[in-house]
């Protein structure tokens, strides 16, 4: 019989969560999978392209053209900003207040003001999980899960999480969407003359 530890994971408890140090990637595919696991039915995550490759370890090409309802990966962080963006102003527009929440799985790159505008203005219905060269509180996971975090972070997380590959997480992650672990890609037509 196999048991393993899996500590209670809030991926909604801190709006915006900076990840950094070795561990840290771990830490994200930790959560991201929390949120799919533990809340497909009520939440949205959407991590961009180049995010899914790393982190997941997706090609290019796959989960293009799969409708799959609690996971969305737009082609780059812009693409995403811009989907986050348009759904959350039609929700303030029309005044559902119902939707999905919303989870940001990614790099931030160059758009750390414009990810903390987008929380600031929607609080209750988004949060991003962040790697890369983050502004605001980080926490600091170390290869073993253990994170260090300054005080407004602490007591949201778990002292440790769980480590997770890349290959283990693209099993769950494909588990969750109830989608086969090695589908095979389809093959490119080939011209005749």
């Amino acid at each position: 019989m196999h048991f393993s530890y899996r500590p209670a994971i809030d991926p909604f408890a801190i709006p915006m969560l900076g990840l950094s140090g070795s561990g840290a990637a771990a830490t994200v595919r930790v959560i991201t999978l929390a949120a799919l696991e533990e809340c497909a039915d009520t939440v949205l995550v959407v991590i961009p392209r180049p995010d899914a490759t790393a982190l997941f370890g997706l090609s290019e090409d796959e989960l293009l053209e799969d409708r799959i309802e609690p996971l969305f990966i737009p082609g780059n962080l812009d693409a995403a900003l811009a989907y986050l963006e348009t759904e959350l102003a039609i929700r303030k527009d029309t005044g559902a207040t119902s939707g999905r929440r919303l989870l940001l799985a990614a790099d931030c790159e160059q758009e750390a003001d414009r990810i903390i505008a987008l929380v600031a203005h929607h609080p209750t219905q988004i949060s991003a999980v962040l790697l890369g060269d983050w502004p605001g509180d980080k926490a600091t996971v170390d290869d073993d899960g253990l994170l260090t975090a300054p005080s407004a972070l602490t007591g949201k997380l778990p002292n440790r999480l769980p480590a997770v590959s890349r290959t283990e997480a693209r099993d769950r992650l494909l588990n969750v969407l109830d989608l086969p672990p090695h589908r095979p890609r389809p093959r490119k037509k080939s011209r005749t003359a």
